[in-house]
C-alpha cells in the first residue's frame, strides 16, 4: 500500500513542474526573441554552425533566455556542460570544475562553464577564469543582467565575445502564448485587451510571462477576464529597477536627454519610471536642478529658483504629494528655452586659467591700502565705471600682456537674446573707448 502511495507522488512529477520549464527550448532554433545572435547570420548561430564555440557573456534582462542558451550550447557542441552560480559559489567550487576541465581535456572532451549572475564574482575571483579561458581548458559562458563594462576586469572582457540580448518583444511573448495554450489545451480565459495587459505586465521578461500564464491556467473556469479583472487575478511584475546599477543611469540618462530635446512627454515618462522604480526623488531633483544651470542656463533664468522651490516643497510635502512638484519642474524645464552657454563658457574659462598659470591682475584694478602698493603703482588709473556718462569705462580686466578672450557667448534664445545685446552694446564701447573704433555708440539696449 504505501509502495502504491509513494507510486502516485510522483507519476506526475513532469506535468507538476513550471509551465516555464515543460517550455524550455530543446534547440536554439526554438528560442524566441534573440535571432539577432542565434539566427544563421547571427554570431551564436555562425559559431554553432562551424562547431568552434567562443568564451563569451550573454547580457541581458531577467526572463530573456541566457540560461537557456547557454545549456543548449553545450548540447549542440557536443560539450560536457558544467552550471554554476556565482551567489552561492565561490574560488574552491571553481578549482574543482577546472580540475574536472582538464581530466576531460585528457580524455579528449571539452567543457562549458556557464556562470550565472557572473557579475557577483569579484576581481579576483573573476581572475581565476583567466588562464582556463586563455588555454580553452572550459569554455566560458558567463550570463549577467549588468553591464560588463562596469562589473567584469577588463582582462576577463578581452577574452570572451559580450553578447547583448534583447528584452523580449510582442512577437516574442505572443510566441510564448501561443506555445503556452498548445500545451496546456485551452486558450487563456483573457479578452483581447486584458492579453495586451498581460504581455506588458511581463515588461520583457518571458519566465515571468509563462508564470502569469499558469496561474490563469489554474483558475476555476469561468468568463473571460478584462483589463482590470487580470491585475486583481495575478500578481504584478515589480519593475526591472536598481538604484546602484545599469538601470538606475539608463533612466537618469533618458530624462536628462529628453529635457534636453525639449520632449517633454518623453520626459514625464521617463520620471514615472524611475518613480515607479522606486528612485529617491531628492537625487532627481539634484539631476534636475544640474540640468537647470547646464542645459537651460540664461536662456531662462527663473529654471533655477522653480527647481529649487520645487526641492524645497519635495522636502515639505513627501511623498506621494510632493511628486507632482518634481512634475511641474520637469514640465518647466522641459519647455524652457536651452542654452548652454555658460556651460561652455565655465569650461573655456578654466582651460585658459591652467594654461596662464599664475598671471597677475593688472595693477590699475588692485586695490592700494598702503603707502607702499599706491608707491608700486596699484589702483593707478582705475577708472570708476559709474563715473562714466552710460555707467561703462571700457577698461581692460585681463592680466597685463593677455590677448582678451571671449569665453560667454550666449544664444539667441529666451533671456540670453536680450544678455547678447548688452554685450554687444559694452564691445562696441569697449572698441571706441580704447581707439579701436570711431562711430557713434546707439544707446543701450
Amino acid at each position: 500500500m504505501a509502495k502504491e502511495k509513494t507510486r502516485s507522488l510522483f507519476e506526475n512529477a513532469a506535468a507538476n513542474r513550471p509551465l516555464a520549464d515543460r517550455l524550455r527550448p530543446h534547440t536554439l532554433a526554438e528560442v524566441v526573441g534573440q535571432a539577432h545572435l542565434l539566427g544563421p547570420d547571427g554570431p551564436i548561430g555562425r559559431m554553432v554552425a562551424a562547431h568552434r564555440l567562443a568564451s563569451m557573456i550573454l547580457w541581458g534582462p531577467p526572463g530573456c533566455g541566457k540560461t537557456t542558451i547557454a545549456r543548449l550550447l553545450a548540447e549542440s557542441t557536443a560539450l560536457d556542460f558544467e552550471p554554476l552560480s556565482a551567489v552561492f559559489s565561490g574560488v574552491a567550487d571553481l578549482r574543482k570544475i577546472f580540475d574536472s576541465a582538464r581530466e576531460r581535456r585528457a580524455a579528449g572532451r571539452g567543457t562549458l562553464l556557464f556562470v550565472d549572475e557572473i557579475h557577483r564574482f569579484n576581481r579576483a575571483q573573476q581572475d581565476a577564469f583567466l588562464p582556463v579561458v586563455e588555454d580553452g581548458t572550459v569554455i566560458l559562458i558567463g550570463a549577467t543582467t549588468e553591464n560588463p563594462s562596469f562589473e567584469l576586469n577588463a582582462a576577463l572582457l578581452s577574452r570572451c565575445q559580450v553578447m547583448v540580448l534583447r528584452r523580449l518583444d510582442e512577437t516574442a511573448l505572443d510566441e510564448l502564448l501561443a506555445r503556452a495554450e498548445a500545451l496546456s489545451g485551452r486558450v487563456l480565459p483573457l479578452d483581447a485587451e486584458a492579453r495586451v495587459t498581460l504581455k506588458a505586465m511581463a515588461d520583457g521578461d518571458g519566465r515571468f510571462l509563462l508564470n502569469l500564464a499558469e496561474e490563469l491556467f489554474a483558475r476555476p473556469v469561468g468568463p473571460a477576464l478584462d483589463a482590470q479583472g487580470l491585475m486583481a487575478a495575478v500578481q504584478r511584475r515589480a519593475p526591472i529597477y536598481d538604484k546602484g546599477q545599469d538601470s538606475h543611469y539608463n533612466l537618469i540618462s533618458a530624462l536628462h536627454k529628453s529635457l534636453r530635446g525639449s520632449d517633454t512627454d518623453a520626459a514625464l515618462y521617463w520620471l514615472a519610471r524611475m518613480l515607479s522604480g522606486g528612485e529617491d526623488p531628492r537625487y532627481i531633483m539634484r539631476r534636475l536642478t544640474r540640468f537647470a544651470v547646464e542645459d537651460v542656463g540664461l536662456a531662462d533664468p527663473a529654471a533655477l529658483p522653480q527647481c529649487l522651490a520645487a526641492w524645497e516643497t519635495y522636502e515639505r510635502l513627501g511623498s506621494p504629494e510632493g511628486e507632482l512638484a518634481l512634475v511641474h519642474a520637469v514640465i518647466y524645464l522641459g519647455t524652457a528655452p536651452k542654452s548652454n552657454a555658460a556651460y561652455v563658457a565655465h569650461g573655456a574659462a578654466m582651460a585658459v586659467a591652467q594654461r596662464t598659470g599664475s598671471l597677475a591682475p593688472p595693477k590699475h584694478i588692485l586695490n592700494a591700502p598702503t603707502r607702499l602698493m599706491k608707491e608700486l603703482g596699484y589702483a593707478k588709473g582705475y577708472q570708476y565705471d559709474h563715473d562714466a556718462a552710460d555707467a561703462f569705462s571700457g577698461q581692460n580686466y585681463f592680466p597685463d600682456g593677455m590677448t582678451r578672450e571671449h569665453f560667454y557667448l550666449p544664444a539667441e534664445r529666451g533671456f540670453e537674446r536680450e544678455v547678447k545685446k548688452r554685450l554687444d552694446y559694452w564691445a562696441r564701447l569697449r572698441e571706441r573707448r580704447t581707439g579701436e573704433a570711431d562711430e557713434p555708440v546707439e544707446p543701450e539696449p
